[in-house]
């Protein structure tokens, strides 16, 4: 397709995000080149903003624009309870449960040998520092439910039972094999509600 170079340029650009193929792109390029310069300005400057102001919490790895993250930062969560999670974006969909109120902890991941992942390239250690230093009850091992988060949940439960901590799992309901951000939120919040003891 021909195109001038600039709209070429984000064409180009467009199509380097997950999920978007060239007609995509292309939707999206027209949308931003018919759309009033206002509209694509607050666009742009909702980029910059995120990538010059958001980083990683220092606590839980969440993605955090303060000191930490909102629920770190938060007097009202029960510190008793932490939530482990394989990416920033497990967190919203437990969170629009409305059943869960404690906190969480990112590993930036899931084991994965055959892709190079191990324990140390995930934020297991600084879990452990927390579950030493902090007053937590149970861990809830959130990971996704497939054949990765499975290993890093029995992992970790090694790890953690020899502290007297208790450590639970999500309940049935999720799909093998699935996301957490991809399930409903009736399905999380059930299995959260209904968690089991490993």
């Amino acid at each position: 397709m021909f195109a001038a170079p600039a709209i070429q340029n984000l064409l180009d650009e467009l199509e380097r995000l997950p999920g978007i193929g060239p007609k995509s792109a292309q939707r999206i390029a027209y949308w931003i080149l018919n759309t009033d310069h206002e509209t694509a300005l607050r666009l742009s400057e909702a980029i910059v903003e995120v990538k010059e102001t958001v980083h990683f919490c220092p606590r839980c790895f969440n993605y955090a624009q303060g000191d930490e993250c909102e629920v770190c930062a938060s007097t009202k969560r029960d510190t008793s309870v932490l939530c482990v999670v394989e990416e920033p974006r497990d967190i919203p969909p437990i969170e629009r449960t409305g059943v869960f109120f404690g906190r969480y902890h990112v590993l930036g991941g899931a084991l994965s040998p055959m892709e190079g992942i191990g324990p140390d390239q995930l934020n297991i250690a600084a879990l452990m520092r927390r579950l030493a230093s902090e007053d937590v009850q149970e861990v809830v091992l959130a990971t996704n439910p497939n054949v990765e988060g499975e290993t890093t949940a029995t992992y970790l439960a090694r790890l953690i039972k020899p502290l007297g901590i208790t450590v639970t799992r999500l309940a049935s309901g999720l799909p093998v094999g699935g996301d957490l951000e991809y399930a409903d939120e009736v399905t999380l919040g059930r299995a959260l509600e209904q968690r089991r003891t490993l």
